[in-house]
């Protein structure tokens, strides 16, 4: 087969799923999300002409068109440690609203609804907590509808961390529905319990493809950091700067101490949490950053501190360091501040996209003949 595999793409949000299928050769041909303020970014990167705004209730398989690759990261809401916990079981969201860790089902439906033109492969990201949500009901549950439909099942996790300076683990799974007999081979590049996992529940059509090791990113936080003068508006204020230093913790306070006596400029992240009903800030002892969420509160969003000669200046991570952060450099940025965070917080990793399409998307074709995929 000459052309690229064709991609459609649920759950888009603001495409950096597409950004990082495309640097693999793979060619987007459709996309779905309801969120207006994501499509507007959406659009402003890869035009409008693929993208459609509709709640995936609404959708049907017959309005999806020819693709070898079907992805979906849907929502973590119901899966999240920091969400609800309330699993794929269950959506609060009115229809017309996003929905919640349910909106599974509606992909698996738009795929049965295709029939015989189902995709011969699916890519499904979401967070670590997917694999122990309701003691492991969703994951088997979901590893069950895909090979109710047709796909054996590759588990895979992957922190952001192995690319960019994020510690960003990720639950992926890779649906194929027709995979080589050669893969059905060694688990040792998975995580123990995808091992346990692969092992125990009875009638699951399972495979695994042969890896690569991850790469060791040498990128930290310098290098992703917006530099701003003394004078900028950016940097917060005296007062809020001594309320962050008055909540840290006596070990807290010491990794502090311990940056502001540095020669040179140190960056860390914080985060705000709650601790014994307190809010307290907390510094990452490391040069990433914590995991971007999606900005719908102030324990959501991360801030920078920058120490060293005996100085200290704290601010909020930028929306273009959040596109760094998901490496997505040259991404273009429309709208408020915000709306560009609510957008990465909730996007894929670039670069992990990337990876996983050339070992383990592409890979279906260069170990068995393409032929079988659909016509050009």
């Amino acid at each position: 087969m000459n052309r690229p595999l064709r991609a459609a793409e649920f759950f888009a949000g603001i495409g950096l799923m597409r950004g990082g299928l495309e640097a693999a050769g793979i060619e987007t041909i459709w996309a779905n999300d309801i969120e207006p303020r994501k499509r507007e970014l959406y659009v402003a990167n890869f035009g409008e002409r693929e993208f459609i705004l509709a709640d995936v209730r609404d959708l049907k398989g017959a309005s999806v068109p020819n693709v070898d690759l079907a992805t979906a990261s849907f929502p973590c809401t119901d899966l999240s440690l920091a969400g609800n916990r309330r699993g794929l079981g269950d959506s609060a969201a009115p229809h017309g609203l996003e929905g919640g860790s349910s909106m599974f089902w509606e992909f698996a439906r738009v795929l049965e609804e295709m029939g015989t033109r189902r995709p011969q492969i699916v890519l499904l990201e979401n967070v670590l907590g997917f694999q122990s949500s309701r003691g492991g009901k969703d994951i088997l549950d979901t590893i069950r509808e895909l090979n109710r439909l047709g796909y054996s099942c590759d588990l895979l996790s992957v922190d952001a961390r192995h690319f960019v300076p994020q510690s960003r683990p990720r639950m992926f799974i890779v649906g194929l529905s027709d995979p080589p007999r050669a893969w059905v081979a060694d688990v040792s590049q998975r995580p123990a319990w995808v091992q346990r996992f692969a092992r125990t529940p009875p009638g699951i059509r399972m495979h695994t493809a042969p890896l690569p090791p991850l790469p060791e990113s040498t990128t930290t936080l310098r290098d992703i950091v917006e530099r701003f003068d003394s004078g900028s508006p950016e940097w917060w204020e005296a007062d809020r700067v001594d309320l962050f230093v008055r909540s840290l913790s006596t070990l807290q306070a010491a990794r502090l101490n311990t940056l502001r006596r540095a020669r040179t400029l140190k960056w860390r992240t914080a985060y705000r949490r709650t601790r014994n009903g307190v809010a307290v800030w907390e510094i990452r002892a490391d040069e990433l950053a914590g995991c971007l969420r999606t900005a719908r509160g102030g324990s959501s969003r991360q801030a920078l501190v920058e120490a060293g000669r005996g100085g200290l200046r704290i601010r909020w991570l930028m929306p273009r360091e959040y596109a760094r952060l998901m490496g997505a450099e040259n991404f273009t940025i429309v709208g408020g501040r915000n709306q560009a965070l609510f957008g990465f917080g909730d996007a894929v990793c670039v670069p992990v996209i990337s990876w996983l399409a050339r070992h383990s998307v592409l890979a279906v074709g260069e170990t068995r003949d393409r032929s079988s995929m659909l016509a050009a």
